[in-house]
């Protein structure tokens, strides 16, 4: 039996980051792997779809080029060697997974791990030991009872990102980041695009000015937006897919040749030896501390099986912080309450802390800034005006409680604002930060000039 100091189940973001915090501060590290390194985010979420959405991007500037004072005859495009630049993307990142595990003398285990009792994992009917083992399996698309996937008519991100042929129409179910990203990318490449979501605004987590802005957008590019709506069933017997769609006039029936479900995920938490090991679980959420420890001595967990936000960052993050708390470090629990979203649609959108709901809804008395890009030098230029910066402030401290962001390169500009809460400043501490002429960024200073009723260029 080969014996570690901490063994990780899982090489996503939160794996192999693990890993990589573990060996630099001298663990001997395994990682246990069943497909490939850097797990969905690398190969099948985050970085792939970046690189369709900047196919999209890049398509969109070429339709568009007269704009620009430009020519560009016939713009066109090869959908399958599309999607061929985002595999060999996703398969460029893996390798460099690869290289970050060898340089960091990390042992890569292939195969399926199965916790067992003793602080052991199985691989395939191989025992590895460890005084550490931390959960880091992720997640995948979860599936509805009325909505199952058969990976060709109903499918899953991992299938909407493979596709041989481009869909001459698409039924997209859910607008969270997955759902708006896909239909964003499909509609820039030629897709009809419908939108289902069953909540009363797209991206129903954002600010609500935020979302209304959003969906705006979506509906001036030709998206068709059905929101308060629901997917109550799918016919898949004849040559395309008749989905049955509960709204609030009555049920519409929608034909498309694909319907993509992207209505949340599902940690992969199922067939991992839990059970046998007696590791707490709630629903599909493993229950652990401040620390990732589960209720089991040498057992921990991170990413998307344990509660709180199912993002990359915030599985690296919780790997780090876990990794030196076994290494003795002081450390300080994650601040949930600062972590930023993004999503990579057009216009992206990018926030963090709280919502201006949420601030009146805690009792604060806020002051509040908006900036809109249409009055910005830099979005005027680059012919990117959709959007706007949002700041909420207490009125009564000057702290920092939220920020919403939609417009060109936001998730770009967003840490601006996550460094600025976790450095505890203050609306007149931006103020005075001067902010380069012309950039995106300036929106920044100027909502916070708003809030402050110091706005020069409104």
């Amino acid at each position: 039996m080969s014996k570690y100091d901490i063994i990780v189940l899982g090489s996503g973001p939160g794996g192999y980051v693990t890993a990589i915090r573990a060996s630099q501060l001298g663990f001997k590290t395994a990682v246990i792997e069943k497909e490939s390194l850097g797990g969905v985010c690398l190969n099948w979420g985050c970085i792939p779809t970046k690189a369709l959405l900047k196919s999209a991007q890049v398509f969109d500037y070429l339709k568009h080029a007269e704009d620009y004072g430009l020519i560009v005859k016939d713009a066109d495009k090869d959908f399958t060697k599309v999607v061929e630049r985002s595999r060999g993307v996703a398969d460029g990142m893996s390798k460099g997974v690869q290289f970050l595990m060898k340089k960091n003398k990390i042992d890569v285990i292939e195969g399926f791990g199965k916790l067992k009792p003793g602080k052991k994992v199985d691989v395939d009917g191989k025992e590895y030991s460890a005084d550490h083992i931390i959960i880091a399996t992720g997640a995948r698309s979860r599936e509805l009872p009325n909505l199952p996937q058969d990976g060709k008519k109903v499918i899953g991100y991992r299938e909407a990102m493979t596709l041989e042929k481009q869909p001459k129409s698409m039924i997209v179910v859910g607008s969270g980041a997955i759902g708006v990203e896909f239909a964003h990318f499909y509609n820039a490449m030629g897709t009809e695009v419908t939108i289902v979501e069953y909540l009363p605004n797209l991206v129903p987590l954002e600010d609500e000015e935020v979302s209304k802005q959003f969906e705006r957008s979506f509906k001036k590019s030709g998206i068709k937006v059905m929101t308060q709506s629901s997917v109550e069933k799918v016919d898949t017997s004849g040559k395309t897919v008749k989905a049955t769609v509960k709204t609030k006039k009555g049920e519409e029936t929608l034909e498309a040749d694909i319907v993509l479900s992207a209505v949340g995920i599902s940690s992969n938490i199922q067939n991992i030896g839990l059970e046998g090991v007696g590791i707490v679980v709630d629903r599909d959420k493993i229950m652990v501390n401040d620390w990732y420890q589960t209720n089991i001595p040498g057992y921990y967990a991170i990413g998307d099986v344990v509660p709180g936000p199912a993002l990359a960052h915030v599985a690296s993050a919780e790997g780090i912080t876990c990794v030196e708390k076994i290494a003795g470090m002081h450390v300080e629990a994650m601040d949930y309450g600062n972590i930023p979203g993004c999503t990579y649609a057009t216009p992206e959108i990018a926030s963090v802390g709280m919502t201006e709901k949420q601030a009146k809804e805690a009792g604060y008395d806020i002051k509040v800034g908006k900036f809109p890009f249409s009055a910005s030098g830099k979005a005027s230029a680059a012919g990117t005006k959709d959007g706007f910066v949002k700041v909420i402030f207490d009125a009564k401290y000057g702290e920092w409680l939220g920020c919403h962001m939609i417009g060109a390169g936001v998730t770009d500009m967003i840490a601006e604002a996550v460094l600025g809460r976790k450095l505890e400043t203050t609306g007149h501490e931006v103020l005075k930060a001067v902010h380069p002429h012309p950039t995106m960024s300036e929106a920044v200073m100027e909502a916070v000039a708003d809030a402050y009723d110091e706005v020069i260029h409104l």
